[in-house]
């Protein structure tokens, strides 16, 4: 077997990605492991993208100090990497005499986070603010440091800096066995086995199941579902701020949000399933939806609505975050993350490093760290299509391919040659916007498979049926798992693109 790693980090979702990243800051040798085809493929893509400043979480709980200290990182690394951020402020609206009472609750909940800045709104205030709301409306809590951000350029950013740090990348190698032989863990994967000295497990659903690999039970995962509706973004004038109900003790409640893309967003719903894969959306669910964002904005009901989908939360028996160290086997366990990840990705991986130095993990930091910038695929910037610039520097820029999202040609090949490529429809879609319109792929779908299909070698047919991707290869002769793949391309007549072209 191969010398072992220095650390291993087990999951390439939000919080996996920063965990990874932040290692290989140090001269460490990382790895990172990953049972999907890509990172962040699993709850991190199907999040309602809100940035959390953590003033309703519960006083004292480590979650609540985490989001605290993430914020400010998280806002400097977005305006360092390019992701898609923007502080909307957020309204806690009571829409009943008692969720009026309640409002005193959050306002000193808030307080108790150390977030000072909430305020009460009188109803007037609130119909100034928001003229598109709903009848009813009494008033509100305000949070004007709440946000919005990318889900998808965020841990693609992190899970990108640690690769380009020198961070080995292993897609699709669920660890299915741990052991110990002295004082290295042995993973095991369908692509054979992984050595290192220390384990972060960062599995997301399947945290239990992966702690109960090293020996413990101390929490169990309950799946919760949440549906969400995107409605198209004629409706995104309707609304200016995160509108927020007034929480419960199990759920946050249906928010109706704006999205970094344009868009906006109604859910999510929350239902306990068992299936841990078990994204489907229901009926009931959906119709609910329409009838909460049409009580909170009537108007959307004459709104065209975009997508529908639904992601996971790894719920557990407590509201808090579950992350444990066991010193003497070297070993971490960050599970029980649930809807506020994205927001404390930063500050959870400073948590966990800092507690792994105290257990006796040598860190010698590098002299500097290799800055990523990722492209720029929010609304509240300049995009490539509008860019003469670009235009001007690429000509695939001003060749629009996803007219619902205006994705280029240039972007959708960037994406196939990026550090960390897409290999799959659904990973252009994480990267680019592409297919996530209107029109959900209609008109775009096949010459987008056209394109992806000259990077990976996959035939396009394959790739529009979701079909299988090649065997992977085994771990150790695949340590550089995410280098750039070729990319075959018709503006120069190289490669199998050309003949795609020439044969139509």
């Amino acid at each position: 077997m191969a010398r072992p790693y220095d650390v291993a980090v087990i999951g390439t979702g939000v919080v996996g990605a920063a965990i990874a990243r932040e290692f290989c800051r140090y001269r460490l040798r990382v790895a990172v492991l990953e049972a999907a085809d890509d990172v962040a493929a699993g709850t991190s893509k199907a999040n309602t993208a809100i940035w959390h400043t953590g003033f309703d979480a519960d006083p004292g709980s480590l979650e609540s100090g985490l989001l605290r200290r993430s914020y400010p990182l998280l806002e400097r690394y977005a305006r360092e990497a390019g992701i898609p951020v923007e502080r909307t402020g957020a309204l806690v609206i009571a829409w009943s005499k008692d969720e009026l009472g309640l409002l005193d609750g959050v306002e000193a909940k808030a307080k108790a986070n150390g977030y000072l800045r909430a305020r009460r709104i009188g109803r007037e205030e609130l119909g100034r603010r928001e003229p598109h709301l709903g009848p009813g409306a009494l008033g509100a809590l305000e949070v004007p440091d709440e946000g919005i951000l990318c889900p998808f350029t965020t841990p693609l950013a992190l899970a990108t800096q640690a690769v380009a740090g020198g961070a080995a990348l292993f897609l699709r190698a669920p660890v299915a066995r741990a052991r110990r032989e002295g004082n290295v863990h042995v993973l095991g994967t369908p692509r054979g086995d992984l050595a290192a000295s220390w384990v972060v497990n960062a599995a997301g659903l399947q945290a239990d199941v992966v702690d109960r690999l090293f020996g413990h039970t101390t929490f169990t995962i309950t799946p919760r579902r949440g549906e969400l509706l995107v409605f198209d973004k004629l409706a995104r004038p309707l609304i200016a701020h995160v509108l927020l109900p007034v929480p419960t003790g199990r759920t946050k409640g249906v928010l109706v949000a704006p999205t970094v893309f344009g868009n906006v967003l109604v859910g999510p719903t929350a239902e306990d399933v068992e299936d841990r894969s078990n994204t489907r959306t229901t009926a009931a669910g959906l119709a609910g939806l329409v009838e909460r964002g049409a009580r909170i904005i009537p108007a959307l009901t004459n709104e065209e609505v975009t997508a529908a989908y639904a992601g996971l939360r790894a719920a557990t028996e407590v509201r808090d975050y579950r992350i444990n160290i066991y010193p003497g086997e070297r070993y971490v366990c960050a599970g029980g993350i649930r809807s506020t990840g994205l927001s404390a990705a930063f500050g959870i991986a400073e948590h966990v490093r800092e507690l792994m130095a105290d257990a006796g993990l040598r860190l010698e930091a590098k002299p500097s760290t290799q800055p990523v910038r990722m492209p720029w695929i929010g609304e509240g910037g300049r995009r490539p299509y509008n860019d003469e610039a670009a235009i001007a520097a690429d000509p695939g820029h001003g060749r629009i391919i996803c007219h619902c999202e205006r994705v280029t040609r240039a972007e959708i090949i960037a994406a196939c040659r990026a550090t960390i490529p897409a290999r799959s429809l659904d990973a252009l879609r994480r990267r680019t916007r592409v297919l996530l319109g209107r029109c959900q792929g209609f008109y775009c779908a096949d010459e987008v498979a056209r394109l992806l299909s000259g990077a990976t070698g996959i035939p396009p047919a394959a790739l529009l049926a979701l079909g299988e991707l090649p065997r992977p290869s085994p771990l150790e002769a695949d340590a550089d798992a995410a280098a750039p793949l070729p990319v075959a391309d018709p503006l120069t007549g190289a490669g199998g693109m050309q003949q795609e072209r020439e044969g139509r």
